[in-house]
This record gives structure tokens, sequence and C-alpha cells, in this order.
């Protein structure tokens, strides 16, 4: 496995660009899935390697429930990745995770129904875990990166992703408290789900922008949502400089880089070479 890091970073809504890469050029990759977001800038901070997409598009054209995660993950892999900080604008669901505090992510709940949620199909069918969807050691990192940029932080939280791009009903605002999620987007699945079965290990900073609906007499609405991430911005460029700088200088192997040693499931002689040619980025390790 790779002993050089290469951080892919997927900027969410306002985050459409990355200060400090040097040696920076957007290039566009193509993948078997469709098209990614954007082009993916490539470069470099310090001496270590950096991949940034805008999750939405320069500019934001994309809407969450037609953003093709697939292209995204497979692209980034295809760019050299070997880790993923994503960067995402939340909703909070408690009282105590206010406006203005990030929140390192480490449960899913997935709500989506209309987007493609896995590179494996029939003819070569394949069964990863996410019982640990976050990469424990990445999320360490980051929460450490945005204590020293003198930011609030909040470790351990679930997110509940939606479909979107409405926002919630007070009641089902409410009823996702009851589930015990602690932050709410609409574009963290199936990302998060792809970027375990491309053996890329993941972590999640959630801005936090409003409360939720929940609230009584609160609404969201997307002025109050715009205004907290600029004022967000300049912390989350300081957040992943940070991280960045503190990585230490060889990669050791995580577990997630050979997830899928484990988790295919269709026989050998039942693989369908041509759905095997689609994977070449995401699981081309395993038939090299």
């Amino acid at each position: 496995m790779a002993s050089e890091w290469c951080i892919g970073i997927i900027g969410g809504s306002g985050l459409y660009a990355m200060e400090g890469i040097e040696d920076a050029q957007w290039i566009a990759i193509d993948t078997p899935w469709g098209e990614p977001s954007d082009e993916i800038l490539c470069g470099r901070i310090g001496e270590v390697k950096v991949r940034f997409l805008p999750r939405h598009g320069r500019g934001h054209p994309i809407s969450p429930t037609e953003l093709n995660s697939r292209a995204n993950i497979d692209a980034l892999k295809r760019a050299g990745c070997t880790d993923i900080l994503a960067v995402s604008a939340v909703g909070s669901l408690r009282e105590e995770l206010e406006p203005g505090r990030f929140a390192v992510v480490e449960q899913f709940i997935d709500r989506t129904v209309q987007r493609h949620s896995t590179f494996f199909t029939s003819g070569f069918v394949t069964h990863v875990s996410m019982a640990d969807p976050a990469c424990p050691r990445l999320s360490e990192m980051a929460a450490k990166a945005v204590a020293k940029a003198k930011g609030k932080v909040a470790v351990g939280a679930t997110y509940l992703a939606i479909e979107g791009p409405q926002f919630s009903t007070r009641a089902e605002s409410r009823m996702y408290r009851e589930w015990g999620a602690d932050v709410i987007g609409m574009t963290a699945m199936p990302e998060a789900k792809l970027a375990r079965e491309a053996e890329l290990p993941y972590a999640l900073i959630g801005m936090i922008t409003d409360y939720d609906c929940w609230r009584d007499g609160e609404a969201v609405d997307v002025a109050q949502v715009v205004a907290q991430m600029q004022a967000n911005g300049a912390l989350a460029h300081a957040m992943v400089k940070n991280f960045i700088a503190a990585l230490p200088k060889k990669r050791a192997a995580s577990p997630i880089d050979t997830t899928l040693d484990d988790a295919i499931i269709t026989a050998p002689d039942e693989h369908d070479p041509a759905v095997m040619a689609k994977l070449d980025a995401v699981a081309g390790r395993l038939f090299r």
C-alpha cells in the first residue's frame, strides 16, 4: 500500500475553492460512471499531494439529489488519493451543537432514496462493512486541526442524510432527534459508502450552519445557511491546512486499504468481465 499521503478534499457548500495549493492545476478526469461534479484541482500543500473536488461544482450548479457520487469517488481514486477529508454544511439537531461549531462525524443514518449507492452490481457482488463508516485516524486528526484553528469542535456526531433538496418538515426533524441523530445534511450519503467500497479512508467535518426546524418557531432558510457558511469559510481553510501540516511523514497502512479482501461474494467463475472493467480504479488492485 502507498506510504505517501495523497489527500482528497471534497468541498461542500461554501467551500468551492481551496487556498494554499501549490503547483495547482485543474484536471478533467473521465470515469466509467459518468462525469464528476467538476474537474479536480491537483497540487500539493507543502510536501503532501492534494486533490480538491468541489462537491456541487464551482458555483454550486448541482443539486444534492443529482450528485454523481460514484463518479466523484472514482475520479478521486484515479487521481491517486489515498484518503478523503470531506467538508459539508450541516444543520444541528442538538441544542449544544450551535451554528458556527464544527462536528466530526462518526456514524451515518442514510435516508436517501434516489441515488446510486454502490459500485458493485450483479456479476461482481460485494458487501463491505459499514459498522464504523468514518476513519478514526483521519477523524481524530481533523478534530485536532479544527481546535488548532481556534474553532469549536464536537466529536462522535451521527449524521442523518436526507434526499433533499427540500429541508425537513418539523415532524421529520423531531423524529430524527428521537433516532439519535446529531446533525443533518443532504450529501454525505452515499458518498461515505462509496469511499469505503473504493478502499479510501474517509472522514467528514460538518460545518454547522443552523438549527434544523425541530425548534418551535424556527425554520431553515437559504439566506441563514449562506451567511453562516461564509462565516465558517476561513476556519474551514485553516482546518484543512492544519490537517495537512500535521500528517505523519509516512502513511501507515489502514485496515480500510484492504476492505474488499473479505467482501467479495461472487464466485470467480461468475465474475462479469464488463462489470469488472468498470471497477479498474475502485478495485483494480484485486485484478492485477
